[in-house]
């Protein structure tokens, strides 16, 4: 089955989710918060980055990065489909290894379960 990952649309969803549980770590901050309606199709996930962490280029950058771990973490694990996710990234995700962030990140899904 194939899961189509939608992110967070309104400023309201993004305050819910953030007084929620968080995992903190060197390359980013994963806020997460059990969904209200359970629609199990789709993965309900925003990636942010700060402005300080530098150009729209680099921002960007960070984000696809991430984005793309996600779309491996999607196939290879289980992710609970019944929460919706934030993670704001810091600078650390560019300058390190694309390996140890996919680590890191596939680790801290695994503990949500």
């Amino acid at each position: 089955m194939k899961i189509k990952m939608v992110s967070l649309s309104n400023n309201e969803e993004f305050k819910s989710i953030i007084k929620g549980k968080r995992i903190n770590n060197k390359y980013f901050t994963i806020f997460f918060k059990k969904l209200i309606n359970k629609n199990n199709k789709f993965l309900n996930i925003s990636f942010v980055t700060k402005r300080k962490l530098g150009n729209a280029v680099k921002r960007n950058r960070i984000k696809r990065r991430l984005r793309h771990i996600m779309h491996d973490a999607i196939n290879k694990i289980s992710i609970n489909l019944n929460y919706s996710y934030l993670i704001i990234a810091k600078n650390t995700v560019l300058k390190d290894e694309y390996n140890s962030v996919k680590k890191t990140m596939f680790a801290n899904f695994e503990g949500i379960k």
